[in-house]
């Protein structure tokens, strides 16, 4: 059997990360599809905690597989941990343009397969790194939290269930302050 993980912070989770899931499932052949919310992330801030962010990917996501937490800091870390015979660890073009920064990349490329959703204009993977064919969506978490603070429409970013939620919830309404407040 095999499990399409996908990992992030989604901080919140938009149609991008709905359609790199849908994209993995069907092009990859996975039979499951494992959506990891970095709990405590080693690599980036976060505005929400991390029951709201799995909350919000439960909602966007859970349809498509099984939304647990993640406690590892590091996606390295997780995979000396854990036990993944048939898995294929998936991530957008920005993700792989970042992938050189992670915490030992060779060693995660040595413990899992990489699928990586191209973007046009991004360089495209070389290697054993599988190539995912999906329509590029100029989305970021960082923009539905900006329209979110602007009190701005974010019906064309993130599922509905997810904009209700972050409305009834007053999730990112306000940014945190320059100086960290």
């Amino acid at each position: 059997m095999t499990v399409a993980i996908l990992g992030g912070v989604f901080d919140p989770p938009h149609f991008g990360h709905v359609a790199l899931a849908r994209a993995a499932l069907e092009q990859l052949g996975a039979d499951r599809l494992l959506v990891l919310v970095a709990e405590r992330p080693g690599h980036k801030e976060v505005v929400a905690d991390a029951g709201t962010r799995a909350r919000l990917a439960e909602l966007a996501l859970g349809h498509l597989g099984e939304v647990r937490l993640d406690g590892h800091a590091y996606t390295v870390d997780l995979l000396r941990d854990e036990e993944f015979d048939e898995a294929v660890f998936v991530m957008g073009a920005d993700e792989w343009a970042a992938f050189g920064t992670w915490k030992e990349p060779d060693e995660v490329r040595r413990l899992i397969r990489l699928a990586v959703a191209a973007r046009p204009g991004t360089a495209e993977p070389e290697g054993d790194v599988e190539v995912l064919s999906i329509e590029p969506l100029p989305i970021s978490s960082s923009q539905v939290r900006q329209r979110v603070s602007a009190s701005e429409s974010i019906a064309d970013l993130v599922p509905k269930e997810v904009a209700r939620e972050i409305e009834r919830r007053g999730i990112y309404r306000n940014p945190p302050s320059p100086d960290g407040g």
